[in-house]
């Protein structure tokens, strides 16, 4: 019995350690899909927006060694809450699950800054097309028009550039230096949306295509009332995302200046959050 308690005791010793060692694990050496940049130099902005281009290209084949991140493209989200809203004609109560995103994978980077008073970054990208699809419950108005219903959604954005801000700490490991990414904010502004709801209006389907029409025939106010609703997503994809990469890639190795935490900080280290 002692024997087999042994046993399983070394077994669970041997997962805890390899989960840990994997959450540790990142690159000690530069990888060929990205372009490390001085940010002392006058062409900082133009070598970074290529790094960021690479980098965003490597993500549709998938980073060797980065296992946490299983698909850029499409993207998964489980679940969505959002309320938002003040107005008549925009209060809303939604709940998205089951979302599929998809386009990421033709990110078109246009400008990558960072600023070296707190090494956060400005990013401007454009997506020729994003879809969104999943199931959504809602409650509330868009556009003055009462709705309750739950069913399928269907988004499809034309031309989305979105500008992304992005808040980072800078933390040592390992003898590098690297990005904790805090947060993220993001706007955008797009060309087109189509959209469908299906189940607006409990099985009404004569009401149900006409509220679709208008929703098309008007989608730049339509944009308006789900900004939450997009912006958050694209943020909750982001956030994700990046976090996952700049715990496993070196800032050394996106800027070769880049200073340590005890440089940029003084002397007392950031605490990890």
């Amino acid at each position: 019995m002692s024997q087999n308690f042994a046993i399983i005791g070394g077994l669970i010793f041997l997962c805890l350690s390899t989960f840990v060692q994997n959450e540790d694990q990142f690159l000690t050496d530069p990888p060929d899909y990205i372009k490390t940049c001085k940010i002392a130099e006058k062409n900082f902005v133009n070598c970074s927006t290529e790094s960021i281009q690479m980098l965003f290209d490597k993500l549709n084949t998938g980073i060797p060694g980065l296992d946490t991140i299983k698909s850029f493209d499409p993207f998964l989200l489980n679940r969505i809450k959002i309320t938002q809203g003040n107005s008549n004609a925009i209060n809303l109560k939604v709940e998205l699950s089951n979302v599929k995103i998809e386009g990421f994978g033709h990110t078109n980077v246009m400008e990558s800054m960072v600023y070296p008073k707190d090494y956060s970054w400005k990013t401007i990208f454009m997506l020729p097309e994003m879809k969104l699809k999943g199931d959504y419950s809602l409650f509330g108005r868009i556009l003055l028009i009462p709705l309750n219903g739950r069913g399928e959604v269907f988004l499809d954005a034309e031309n989305m550039t979105v500008t992304m801000r992005t808040k980072t700490r800078l933390y040592s490991k390992g003898g590098y230096t690297f990005y904790n990414v805090t947060s993220t904010d993001v706007d955008f502004k797009l060309d087109g949306l189509r959209s469908y709801f299906s189940n607006l209006f409990n099985g009404q389907k004569q009401l149900e295509d006409s509220t679709n029409k208008f929703f098309n025939d008007n989608w730049r106010m339509l944009t308006d009332a789900l900004y939450t609703v997009i912006t958050q997503t694209i943020e909750d994809i982001l956030l994700d995302v990046l976090r996952k990469i700049f715990h496993y890639i070196p800032a050394n190795f996106f800027v070769e200046d880049i200073p340590t935490p005890e440089q940029l900080y003084g002397k007392q280290k950031p605490k990890k959050v």
